[in-house]
């Protein structure tokens, strides 16, 4: 069972999610709560992954993500938020968010992104790819995407791009025909040729870089 915790400050938005998730057969909500109670009901819980509202009243969800990403072995966290261009967005990817996702996504596509978290892999909302990209990218100055990837081997550069689709490793093994601990050492070779960004900032910097749209059949948007 992948084990979820839910972490927003409206109790409708936690219960909502509860109900969702709990009909996949795979996923358990061990436990949700407001921010004020965050670490400690997630540190008891011992989730997989971690859904996290973005904006708090009493303790905001970047604080939080900050603490989760301390932990010796911590969860996937994906930052939960009700609109598609939100400031946080570029911090919460800064501290390690696994991903992003808006608060009304369509009930299929939060199971989806959930086991694909659990997996090792990374979810950007259609709403807010876009305005991740350009709140990231615009700050990070020095190096352009094209830089970057032009610095990767040709199957370096097919990882970063199935990277940018969001898959994680057994994903992309399958994928590529490749050995799961193989595609691990490339994944790794990727990242730290990047600069050691994590597997959402290499996705974004693929979808900049023009990777994942090469990849799309002609005529897909």
């Amino acid at each position: 069972m992948i084990r979820v915790a839910v972490v927003d400050d409206e109790q409708l938005v936690r219960s909502g999610l509860r109900m969702i998730l709990g009909t996949a057969p795979d996923i358990e909500v061990v436990a949700d709560c407001g921010g004020g109670e965050a670490l400690d009901t997630v540190g008891r819980a011992a989730p997989d992954v971690v859904l996290l509202d973005i904006r708090m009243p009493d303790t905001d969800g970047l604080t939080v993500l900050r603490h989760l990403r301390t932990a010796a072995d911590p969860p996937a966290v994906a930052m939960l938020t009700t609109f598609a261009v939100d400031e946080y967005l570029a911090a919460a990817l800064r501290a390690g968010a696994a991903g992003f996702l808006l608060k009304d996504t369509d009930p299929e596509q939060l199971v989806r992104a959930v086991r694909t978290l659990a997996e090792g892999g990374s979810v950007l909302d259609p709403g807010v790819t876009r305005a991740v990209i350009g709140g990231y990218l615009a700050a990070e100055a020095e190096t352009t995407a094209a830089e970057a990837v032009r610095a990767l081997t040709p199957r370096e550069r097919e990882v970063l791009a199935l990277l940018g689709e969001g898959l994680a490793n057994p994903q992309i093994a399958e994928r590529m025909g490749l050995a799961p601990s193989t595609v691990k050492d490339h994944v790794r070779a990727v990242l730290g040729k990047l600069g050691g960004l994590n597997r959402v900032q290499a996705a974004i910097l693929a979808d900049r870089a023009g990777l994942v749209a090469a990849r799309r059949p002609e005529g897909e948007q």
